[in-house]
């Protein structure tokens, strides 16, 4: 069985969308940026806990995607937060939808604080 490396070929907008959005962190990522408002590298690995390399190459992979912006808000050491374009911004019910999707389908999931309300 050959393992699927990209979608970026498949003439799909769901295959689209997830060679965009579906590496393992990024919907995460997205939904601290767009629903909850965290926007600066220091907060968005505090509040998943994720590696500071993995964080660095998803929000790369983001801002490539033109779904975030990069905006530098400290010169000295030089520090950026990362906000939500306009398709960034059209993701909001996407993410939504995902979280209404788990708290009805996993009710496990349902008991976590950590929705996107």
């Amino acid at each position: 069985m050959v393992k699927r490396a990209s979608f970026a070929e498949m003439d799909c907008p769901i295959a689209q969308s997830m060679e965009v959005l579906g590496e393992w962190w990024s919907p995460l990522i997205l939904r601290d940026i767009v629903i909850f408002g965290i926007s600066r590298f220091d907060e968005l690995q505090r509040n998943l806990g994720i590696a500071p390399n993995i964080l660095a190459k998803r929000l790369h992979t983001l801002v490539d995607a033109g779904v975030l912006e990069r905006r530098q808000y400290s010169e000295r050491p030089a520090r950026y937060e990362y906000v939500p374009t306009d398709a960034g911004i059209a993701l909001r019910p996407v993410l939504k939808a995902l979280a209404d999707w788990g708290r009805q389908w996993r009710p496990a999931a349902a008991d976590s604080e950590r929705g996107a309300d």
